[in-house]
């Protein structure tokens, strides 16, 4: 029986275990968007801490594609010449580098969390002094206000569809050259790639809207241009919501997410990384531990891919539950890793009952802390 400890093989990857850092934002880069010291001890201390994969925040692969002016990019050699120190600590200290890779959308132009998340205008700037712009969206009628306003919108043309897939393919390239391992292509939480999905957001009647094969053509079209410049021996995830949690109206749901998931299998998309909803102020979520775990279900039911489960999960032991009781393949563990940076060595302390084990498990230099 498979448990949370045992190794994850995709591709010609193995990780030390099934622990995965899920993105987190941390609005922490200059405007420039490059990582800081910031970056490198957030990061660096999960792998230091036990996770198998450790996974960047959302990081933009274009200016207009940040959330916010302070996101982390790789719409540049120099952002990759700053992400390479990062990845190659986390190699040393046994874990795999992972990125993923978001455009923001409609969701882009706002100012950080704690200076209130409010949207920036082209023509303003920021409680932080940075500079808005205009925004790409699907269909720029669809959305209600935010606070009674939003940053400036425009609707996705023809040129700026090809400049998105563009700029996905170049940020694989880069990201490559920084040293990350794994590409993971962000189409969750009503980022751009989910606007097009979902039919709530995308109101278009040319060939990305409309059907369902014409709502899921520019994340195939990103998939494929990504899966282009990725080694064949290296794996492709994608992050998906799983469901809008809008049952009162046509939406994106669990169904549509199985056959997407089947159709990136296809492509190529080596791990389909289950989180939900983040399109719509009306969405209707009842959050817990576990709480999104049956939409990841559904998809591994119903799919041949790998699938990443992600949402309240807190515990080692129900972590590994879901790895034994194959729910998925993998576990993305988010808040609680904030909360504590050694969660993989915690893990591996609670559920491996081999002393020497787990002593091999933590760095060196911390060794002589495993016996208390």
């Amino acid at each position: 029986m498979t448990d949370l400890l045992a190794g994850l093989s995709l591709r010609d990857l193995e990780t030390r275990n099934r622990i995965a850092v899920s993105p987190m934002c941390q609005y922490s880069c200059d405007p420039d968007g490059l990582a800081t010291e910031w970056h490198r001890v957030h990061l660096g201390s999960r792998a230091v801490g036990g996770a198998g994969i450790v996974m960047t925040e959302a990081t933009a692969v274009s200016p207009e594609g940040r959330i916010t002016p302070h996101d982390l990019g790789i719409w540049s050699d120099d952002h990759a010449a700053a992400l390479e120190p990062i990845t190659e600590f986390i190699r040393e200290q046994g874990g795999v580098p992972a990125i993923q890779l978001a455009h923001a959308g409609h969701k882009a132009s706002k100012e950080r969390p704690w200076e209130g998340h409010v949207p920036i205008q082209p023509d303003e700037t920021g409680p932080s002094g940075a500079a808005g712009w205009e925004v790409l969206t699907p269909s720029p009628d669809a959305y209600p206000p935010f606070d009674g306003d939003r940053p400036a919108m425009r609707k996705a043309d023809a040129e700026d569809i090809e400049g998105v897939i563009d700029a996905y393919r170049a940020a694989a390239e880069r990201s490559l050259a920084a040293g990350f391992e794994i590409a993971e292509i962000h189409a969750a939480h009503g980022y751009l790639l989910h606007e097009f999905l979902s039919p709530v957001t995308n109101r278009r009647e040319d060939d990305y809207g409309g059907s369902f094969e014409n709502r899921t053509r520019l994340v195939r079209d990103v998939v494929d241009a990504v899966r282009e410049v990725w080694p064949d021996d290296k794996p492709v995830f994608v992050r998906i919501s799983g469901t809008d949690w809008l049952d009162d109206r046509e939406s994106w749901d669990i169904e549509q997410s199985v056959r997407l998931a089947d159709d990136l299998a296809d492509r190529g998309v080596d791990l389909v990384d289950v989180s939900s909803g983040g399109l719509h102020p009306d969405q209707s979520i009842s959050g817990g531990p576990n709480f999104q775990v049956p939409l990841a279900e559904q998809v591994r039911e119903g799919t041949d891919v790998a699938v990443g489960a992600v949402g309240g999960v807190t515990e080692p032991e129900q972590a590994d539950a879901l790895i034994r009781n194959e729910r998925a393949d993998l576990v993305l563990v988010g808040r609680e890793f904030l909360r504590d940076p050694y969660f993989g060595l915690r893990a591996t302390g609670d559920l491996e009952r081999d002393p020497d084990a787990v002593a091999e498990a933590w760095p060196v230099q911390y060794r002589r802390a495993t016996q208390r």
